[in-house]
C-alpha cells in the first residue's frame, strides 16, 4: 500500500508535468479532504432527513412547543396554565404515537408512505381527544388543533422531500416480472443473483412474490424478515413509488381489486354536495366578476359547455369559464377538443384562469347535480373518450367512480392529450381507484394547493 507521503509526491510531480508548476501539496490535499467531507455530508443528508430522530424533535417543537408558547402569552391564571400544560404533554405523546404509526401503517416507500401521514396522526390525536374527554382532563382546543395540523404538515413535507431526494438501494431478485423496477428514478438496483449475495449496503429487497422460488431463496427471504430487512413485492413497490397501477393484461388484476368502496362513495357524495353548496354561495361574487371580465376581454359567452363522459359511462354537460377564443372551424373535432402547449386559442384572461384553476369554479354546479365529485378522475370530452376507448384497453373502467374537479393524475402528471400520455394518466386513475379512501382524497387536496400555487400542469 502506498503511504501518504508517496501520494503527495505523486500529486506534486503530476502538477509539475501537466501545468509546469509545483502546487503546494499540503494545500491541495486540504482542499481534497474538504471536498470529500462535503461529498459525504451531501450523500448522507437525505438519509439523515429520513431518520425519526431528526424528524420527531422538530415535529414536537412545531406541533407542541410552538402553539404552547403562543397560547402562553395570553394565559394569566394558574388554571389556564394548568390546562395548557395538560395539552402540551398530550400533544407530545400524540405526535410520538402518530410518527410511530406512520412508519408502521404502510411498509412501502413512496405514495403509500405519504398517504399514511394523515390517517396515522388522525388516529393518534383522536385517541388523545378521547382520553381527555372520558378522563375529564381539561385541555386547550387551540393547542390541540394546531398540534395536529403542524404534525401532519411537517411529516407530509418530510415524506415528500425524502421521496424526491432519497436514493433507495434495492436488492432485486432477478426472477419473474421485474423489468419495470429497473428504470425507476431515485432507485439504485443491485441484482441478487444468488441467495448468499451480500445485502449489507441495501435498504430493502424486492422480489416477484407471485412466482415459485427455490427452497434456498425461500429460506433466505425468511432470514431477511427475521433480520428486519424489508422484502417488497416488485409490482406493489413499483405502484407505490410511481403512484400508478398498470393494467396490461386482464389476468394481472381482478376487477374486484379495483372496485371502489361503496360505503365511502355514498358518504363522499353527500359531503361533496354540502361542500359545493357552501363554496358556491361563498364564491358567487367572484364568479360574477370573472364572468363580466371574460365578456369584456373577448367575444362570446362567459361559460363554456361541453359534453363529457361521466359516472358509469353516462354523458353529461360540464360547465367551465370560457378561456379560449371562439373558433368556428370544426373540420377536426378531435383536435379541437385537445388543448396543446401554448395554445394560440387561449385568451389573455383565460391563461390566468387556467393557471389559477379559477376556470373550474362553475363545475360546482355539476357537483350539486351529482354528476361530478370534488376529487376523482378528470372527465374527458366525448370525442376524446371514444377515441381513447378504441386505443387503450380498460379505459372505460375509469368511469367506475364519479369524475372530479381535481384528480390524482392531474397533481402527479398535469394536463395531457396524446395517447401514450393518456395511457400513463390511466394508470394514475387506476391507482386512485385502487386506493379509494378519505386519505388519498385529502392527499390530493394538499397536492392541489401546491399545483394552484405553482401552476403545475396548466395549459
Amino acid at each position: 500500500m502506498t503511504g501518504g507521503g508517496d501520494i503527495r509526491l505523486s500529486i506534486a510531480r503530476f502538477c509539475d508535468a501537466t501545468y509546469g508548476t509545483v502546487i503546494d501539496v499540503g494545500t491541495l490535499c486540504g482542499v481534497i479532504a474538504r471536498l470529500e467531507f462535503v461529498a459525504r455530508i451531501q450523500q448522507l443528508r437525505p438519509n439523515f432527513w429520513m431518520r425519526l430522530r431528526f424528524q420527531l424533535p422538530i415535529a414536537i417543537l412545531l406541533a407542541a412547543l410552538f402553539p404552547y408558547l403562543i397560547r402562553y402569552q395570553f394565559n394569566y391564571s394558574t388554571y389556564d396554565l394548568y390546562v395548557s400544560n395538560n395539552t402540551l404533554i398530550g400533544v407530545i405523546l400524540a405526535t410520538m404515537l402518530g410518527a410511530w404509526l406512520m412508519r408502521n401503517i404502510s411498509g412501502y416507500p413512496g405514495a403509500e408512505a405519504i398517504a399514511s401521514t394523515l390517517p396515522a396522526f388522525s388516529v393518534s390525536f383522536a385517541i388523545l381527544l378521547l382520553i381527555f374527554i372520558f378522563a375529564r382532563i381539561p385541555y386547550n382546543r387551540t393547542i390541540l388543533f394546531l398540534g395536529f395540523a403542524f404534525s401532519v404538515f411537517w411529516f407530509f413535507v418530510m415524506s415528500a422531500a425524502a421521496l424526491r431526494r432519497r436514493i433507495l438501494r434495492i436488492g432485486l431478485v432477478p426472477q419473474g416480472d421485474y423489468a419495470a423496477i429497473l428504470n425507476l428514478p431515485n432507485v439504485s438496483i443491485t441484482l441478487l443473483h444468488a441467495p448468499d449475495t451480500s445485502i449489507d449496503e441495501l435498504d430493502a429487497v424486492a422480489v416477484d412474490l407471485r412466482i415459485d422460488l427455490s427452497d434456498e431463496w425461500d429460506r433466505r427471504l425468511a432470514d431477511f424478515a427475521l433480520a428486519r430487512m424489508p422484502v417488497y413485492h416488485t409490482k406493489h413497490l413499483v405502484e407505490s413509488l410511481t403512484g400508478r397501477v398498470e393494467l396490461e393484461h386482464l389476468s394481472e388484476n381482478s376487477f374486484g381489486s379495483l372496485a371502489p368502496r361503496h360505503d365511502y362513495m355514498m358518504l363522499k357524495a353527500v359531503l361533496d354536495w354540502v361542500l359545493a353548496l357552501i363554496v358556491g354561495v361563498l364564491t358567487s361574487p367572484v364568479m360574477i366578476i370573472v364572468a363580466v371580465i371574460i365578456r369584456i376581454n373577448s367575444r362570446g359567452p362567459a361559460l363554456f359547455r361541453q359534453q363529457r363522459m361521466g359516472y358509469e359511462g353516462r354523458p353529461f354537460t360540464i360547465y367551465k369559464f370560457r378561456t379560449m377564443h371562439i373558433v368556428n372551424d370544426e373540420s377536426d373535432e378531435r383536435c379541437a377538443a385537445m388543448t396543446k402547449d401554448s395554445d394560440c386559442r387561449i385568451t389573455s384572461v383565460g391563461r390566468f384562469l387556467r393557471t389559477s384553476r379559477l376556470d373550474e369554479l362553475p363545475q360546482i354546479a355539476n357537483v350539486l347535480k351529482g354528476e361530478m365529485s370534488w376529487i376523482g378522475p378528470r372527465p374527458e370530452a366525448m370525442v376524446l373518450s371514444r377515441w381513447y376507448e378504441k386505443q387503450i384497453p380498460f379505459y372505460r373502467y375509469r368511469h367506475v367512480v364519479r369524475p372530479g374537479i381535481a384528480g390524482w393524475a392531474q397533481v402527479c402528471q398535469g394536463h395531457v392529450s396524446e395517447v401514450d400520455d393518456v395511457r400513463s394518466k390511466l394508470h394514475y386513475d387506476f391507482y386512485y381507484i385502487k386506493q379509494y379512501s378519505p386519505w388519498i382524497d385529502l392527499l390530493i387536496v394538499l397536492q392541489t394547493i401546491r399545483v394552484i400555487l405553482t401552476g403545475h400542469g396548466a395549459r
